[in-house]
């Protein structure tokens, strides 16, 4: 290539940059003189500057308005150049150019002028930043920014609203910009078709402007406002009902877990098996360990928790069957007072080695949060994915149990242990596999305990007894019995709490499970065979 093509190419790169540069200029010397007059104008003024800016329709506009909003847009006093305070602790402040966002390091405080703002420019900032948020090309920006509207209209605002609603393309934004300003002209306008509108809204806001609209001189609008905050209560009842079930539900899942394995191993063998709960504390802190294993990777830590934690507490039960359980068989008092011992040896255990204290065990991203059914009725994914977890635990076990030759030995010695050693099944190798399998879903259920609650070494007892309230009311041994016994009592306890107290409902529930099974003793589901009989 020549040099005299070379410079050609030059030169004409260099004329096509020219407009583009112009109007770079031009865009920031406009800038300039926004800020300028933002600066030197009166707070009457001011408001008006704001709405230019707004409605300049550059970049930076949202980032300048929130500076000021938050009393952080200044300008040097030595050289005129506005900035964006960064921090301002201590005696030099750090800057940004607010037109470049160049960082401008530490200046003395002295040289900088902060532009002065009241409130009512900062209730005039709310109103305008929520107008370009409703521009986001995001919905769920859309739609947060039409909520924080409500309550928050003005009359400027409530003119630009149908306009803005017009173009809105998303329901649930069109629906909150709609209660927005429905709830602007029920409290300033007394308007009572604006009524009608919020008697299927659930936020507060709503309802605070229709408890103000009932205390109205117009007969009216105030008759109105009553029926609507009536319909809205009985919504909310609704709402607030379905939230109890799903919170008994996911304390029923918990319990099923929980004693689920305690049902097999008792059908089994018969055994009191005090030390349970601990079991379920060393599933727990099976978790813990393995995110102290994988820092920063909790989600996966979570999943190998779940093999991990079922294979220690199945090698901690097989280990308490074998040294403990198997030389006490006949002698049920003795077995109980035993296991008794070996659950507190297991919590000192854990004192010892590691804490005394409880540990946080981090919940994933993917469990994290909520799924908002409406404002008033929103379901945590933890206790979701707890609730979902415990169905699939119930599903592989009731496989385990009818599908393999395991489920039919252990079905077979819980009916009839001597008639089982007659066909040539080992009750004692059942026995062990039962205790391993019944101890290793109590590791599961510390897998999911330790999601929504800390975990100590006091974890397992909070459950050792609703676990045996469960057993004794599903039916020893009957895995349907325990999953609609678990589920029932979990949510009985839940429906009692607001009413009585935590305590107290413990106290009714087991009141409940004691007349039950004087008119019961067998459980909701008996057990067959001879076993049963005797």
């Amino acid at each position: 290539m020549s040099i005299a093509r070379w410079l050609r190419r030059l030169i004409l790169a260099c004329l096509l940059l020219v407009p583009a540069l112009a109007t770079a200029q031009v865009a920031d010397a406009d800038a300039q003189q926004l800020l300028t007059a933002l600066a030197e104008s009166s707070f009457a003024g001011k408001k008006a500057v704001i709405g230019r800016i707004a409605g300049s329709g550059d970049e930076r506009a949202r980032r300048w308005l929130e500076a000021f909003a938050d009393n952080k847009l200044a300008r040097l006093e030595s050289s005129g150049r506005f900035v964006i305070v960064l921090s301002n602790r201590g005696r030099n402040w750090t800057l940004a150019d607010a037109l470049t966002g160049e960082p401008l390091g530490e200046v003395s405080r002295r040289d900088v002028d902060t532009i002065r703002i009241n409130n009512s420019l900062r209730n005039e900032l709310t109103s305008v930043l929520s107008v370009l948020d409703l521009k986001s090309p995001d919905p769920a920006s859309r739609l947060a920014a039409a909520r924080a509207l409500r309550g928050k209209v003005d009359e400027g605002l409530a003119e630009r609203l149908p306009g803005l609603m017009a173009d809105e393309s998303a329901p649930a934004v069109h629906q909150a910009l709609e209660e927005a300003l429905a709830i602007y002209r029920v409290a300033e306008q007394g308007d009572v078709q604006a009524v009608a509108t919020l008697s299927g809204s659930l936020n507060s806001e709503a309802r605070a402007a229709l408890r103000n609209a009932t205390a109205s001189d117009d007969p009216v609008l105030a008759q109105a406002a009553t029926r609507a905050l009536e319909r809205i209560e009985q919504k909310l009842k609704l709402n607030r009902a379905a939230e109890t079930l799903y919170f008994g539900l996911s304390l029923g899942s918990v319990l099923v877990l929980a004693a689920i394995g305690l049902a097999i191993t008792f059908g089994v063998m018969g055994v009191i098996n005090m030390a349970h709960g601990e079991l379920i504390m060393l599933g727990a802190y099976t978790t813990w360990g393995m995110q102290q294993l994988l820092p920063g990777q909790p989600g996966l830590a979570l999943i190998l928790a779940i093999p991990a934690g079922f294979l220690v507490a199945a090698l901690a039960g097989i280990a308490i069957e074998r040294t403990v359980i198997q030389h006490l068989k006949g002698r049920p008092l003795e077995t109980l007072l035993a296991t008794f011992g070996v659950s507190l040896i297991l919590q000192q255990l854990v004192r010892t080695v590691i804490s005394p204290l409880n540990r946080t065990v981090v919940t994933p991203d993917w469990m994290s949060g909520s799924v908002m059914i409406n404002e008033a009725l929103s379901l945590t994914l933890n206790r979701m994915v707890v609730i979902g977890f415990a169905l699939v635990v119930f599903a592989g076990l009731m496989l385990i149990m009818r599908r393999t030759r395991l489920g039919l030995e252990v079905r077979a010695v819980t009916q009839n242990r001597a008639m089982a050693r007659a066909m040539g099944i080992r009750a004692t190798r059942v026995d062990i596999l039962t205790f391993g399998l019944g101890s290793g879903v109590a590791g599961l259920a510390g897998v999911a305990l330790s999601q929504i609650t800390n975990v100590g070494p006091n974890l397992g007892q909070s459950y050792i007894i609703d676990s045996f309230m469960v057993v004794v009311f599903g039916g020893v041994g009957n895995l349907w019995g325990t999953l609609l016994a678990g589920l029932s009592l979990g949510t009985i306890n839940q429906l009692l709490e607001p009413w009585a107290g935590a305590v107290l409902a413990k106290i009714l529930v087991l009141v409940f499970i004691i007349l039950f099974i004087q008119k019961r003793p067998r459980g909701l589901f008996p057990q067959k065979g001879r076993a049963a009989e005797g």
